[in-house]
């Protein structure tokens, strides 16, 4: 058996990488095909060519973690059907590769394929991604979102702050914060605003601020203080994590900082069921590998008439391009009709287990 695990594993995955080749080179093109127009936009000393290359180079990570359950199935489904319309496979049946033997040996293979999808989402694909995003702005000015940048909240010990970031600059650093501060009884009673900020252990030291203090005094009046301070240190526990969080795609998040930030919303009191759908999709997308190696084991067990493993390679494509669909479409509906997070990203992977499985049964056991 050591001898069919290598003949089947080293087949499968030289179609993998094909095919996840042939889709990262699409995917490349396309990305430098929408950077065209930026590029030359500012002069010589502007963005060119090779920072468009750089940028969309940026991009393949994510693009990787995206499409590698896809290639798992085609690559999966050219070899089972090519094995079937040789002969092949059927030489390894009676070779004593039973069927639930073959699905043993692709789980296991399908193991590998989990733990680099793992890999990759979670520790090359979002620091490569905010490089990507980063070398943009550094061309562009700045990352934003919106028309007033990112907002959050924070809980004090003796009170509670709305934070409103309107940009992250290149350099990491924050531009045009202002930071709204209520007492404990929820009257607001301060305002900062400062042109720059910059993340520091355990604080923001804000640079060109402004403070407005809303001091009320006995009866119906009130007065208003305002200072002007070149720096100012503002005690916060919102990391940088946090302000890329509400500023970036937060599917480009690693799981750990995406836990954090959800329990961040969820002891502000904000509504955090948009994070914790990305969460238990980031934690379910790589087992959808498993799936795919169940989807792709019943090809081996069809007969093929001469030239017509073309249409079944079809369908594998067809099969992995819905999966990728009903992925963002149970993500955004689920995120409407506030379903339960981990029922919402587990959905596609257990309607797709079922599909597979019933194949599986029917073409393999009962056949």
């Amino acid at each position: 058996m050591k001898t069919v695990r290598r003949l089947v594993y080293a087949e499968i995955l030289n179609a993998v990488l094909y095919v996840a080749l042939g889709f990262l080179s699409l995917f490349f093109f396309f990305d430098l095909v929408d950077e065209l127009p930026a590029i030359g936009r500012d002069g010589p000393l502007g963005y060119q060519l090779t920072h468009a290359l750089l940028y969309v180079c940026l991009l393949v990570p994510s693009h990787l973690y995206e499409l590698l359950p896809i290639a798992v199935l085609i690559g999966c489904v050219f070899v089972m059907a090519r094995l079937a319309q040789s002969s092949e496979y059927t030489i390894l049946r009676t070779s004593g590769l039973g069927p639930w033997l073959a699905l043993k040996t692709l789980l296991k293979l399908g193991l590998v394929f989990v733990a680099l999808t793992f890999l990759i989402g979670d520790y090359l694909a979002p620091p490569a991604d905010r490089a990507a995003q980063l070398l943009k702005a550094r061309f562009q000015g700045r990352i934003s979102v919106g028309q007033t940048g990112a907002w959050l909240k924070e809980r004090q010990k003796a009170s509670s702050a709305s934070v409103n970031v309107r940009a992250i600059l290149p350099d990491g650093s924050l531009s045009g914060v202002r930071i709204f501060e209520f007492n404990d009884e929820g009257y607001f009673h301060a305002l900062i605003e400062a042109e720059k900020g910059q993340f520091v252990p355990g604080a923001w030291a804000l640079v060109d601020v402004q403070r407005t203090q809303f001091n009320k005094g006995g009866g119906d009046s009130a007065s208003m203080t305002r200072t002007a301070m070149p720096e100012y240190r503002w005690p916060t526990e919102l990391t940088s994590e946090m302000v890329s969080a509400a500023v970036l795609n937060p599917s480009r998040m690693r799981i750990v900082d995406l836990f954090v930030y959800m329990r961040h919303l969820e002891a502000n009191r904000q509504s955090a069921q948009r994070y914790q759908i990305e969460f238990w999709r980031k934690v379910f997308y790589p087992l959808s590998c498993l799936v795919m190696v169940v989807l792709a084991l019943p090809f081996a067990y069809l007969h093929f008439r001469a030239g017509g493993i073309a249409g079944y390679v079809f369908g594998g494509v067809m099969a992995g391009i819905s999966f990728f669909l009903l992925n963002n479409v149970f993500s955004f509906i689920g995120n409407l009709q506030n379903w339960h997070p981990w029922l919402t990203a587990a959905s596609p992977s257990l309607i797709y287990s079922v599909i597979s499985l019933a194949a599986f049964g029917w073409l393999v056991l009962r056949r």
